[in-house]
């Protein structure tokens, strides 16, 4: 069985492999001091001193080491260099995420309101709305949620975020859009960093195309019934696969989408008992009708008051797309 130790050794031999390769053709100085901090890094590993500050010795904050596996020092010892850089890695986070899209939205025929409550300053909850160049082609929603918490994730949030902002400059397929996020997710980060997502187009004449890459099931409410769409695909950056599936599907006016992340099914109160997804369910089954805003900011505070006293251990974010 693979241990955290032999994953990331695997993964840095890999690293090692496609720098070696790059600089056979000539990389430069710059690769070959990478090529050398990846060496450095396989011998802590062999030595048993990998995550332990070069400086005083105390372990390396895991979700540091998490996003940059060549550290070598904790907070407290950094270089001026490397604090200023790491400042800038969170600012661009944090930015990104208050760049989210107008919580409220009117557009092309679609209402959208979402409500997003990180846990902490930065989260990896991702969501975005944007008009596709051709307003014919309508309006691309996307939620995705990275794996992991705090600095790590925020970081890798605001690389698909770069990412899928990108390829939708080339007005792909929805399908192609995500199997190429996919391979830009797996060919740029460790392989146990991964996102799950949803993107859906929606079109003025109230047609929907939706993949779900391992993301929580998106749930259509229409004439009064629930329907949970299941995943058409893995989750971005776990496996680099080709294929991913896309549902069509017909929303007619008052018919609402709702889109979560885990940390509302899996929410868990006093009791560790599961919010779980049959709650969300009938909560949605009962707000069918309600504005997307009431929807959202329902769905949110019946989490909150089943939670109760104990303590949120994830970001939560739910958005409510109808058709107007």
């Amino acid at each position: 069985m693979a241990t955290p130790a032999t994953e990331v050794q695997a993964q840095l031999m890999l690293r090692r492999d496609r720098l070696e390769s790059v600089l056979r053709h000539g990389g430069g100085q710059q690769l070959d001091g990478l090529l050398r901090e990846v060496d450095s890094a396989l011998e802590r590993l062999s030595s048993g001193s990998y995550g332990i500050c070069e400086a005083c010795g105390d372990p390396i904050e895991p979700d540091r080491l998490e996003a940059d596996p060549l550290a070598r020092f904790c907070l407290d010892h950094l270089t001026a260099t490397e604090a200023r850089a790491l400042e800038q890695d969170l600012d661009l986070a944090g930015r990104v995420q208050q760049q989210l899209p107008p919580s409220l939205m009117v557009d092309l025929g679609w209402e959208l309101a979402y409500q997003y409550q990180p846990l902490g300053a930065v989260s990896g909850d991702y969501c975005d709305a944007i008009r596709a160049a051709d307003s014919g082609e309508g309006l691309v929603v996307m939620l995705g949620d990275i794996s992991g918490k705090g600095v790590a994730a925020s970081m890798l949030m605001a690389h698909l975020h770069a990412s899928l902002r990108t390829l939708l400059g080339f007005g792909l397929p929805l399908d192609q859009l995500v199997q190429r996020a996919n391979r830009v997710f797996c060919e740029s980060t460790m392989a146990n960093h991964y996102a799950t997502l949803v993107a859906a187009r929606f079109s003025p004449a109230g047609t929907l195309e939706l993949c779900n890459a391992g993301h929580c099931p998106p749930l259509l409410v229409s004439r009064g019934t629930v329907t949970s769409i299941e995943a058409t695909g893995v989750p971005v950056g776990l496996f680099c696969v080709k294929d991913y599936g896309v549902k069509a599907l017909s929303m007619a006016p008052g018919d609402v989408l709702v889109l979560y992340t885990d940390g509302v099914t899996e929410a868990r109160n006093m009791a560790d008992e599961e919010y779980g997804e049959n709650r969300l369910k009938q909560l949605v089954r009962n707000l069918a009708g309600e504005e997307p805003q009431v929807i959202a900011q329902t769905c949110v505070a019946d989490v909150r008051a089943f939670r109760g006293a104990a303590r949120r251990t994830d970001d939560v974010t739910v958005m409510a797309i109808r058709r107007s």
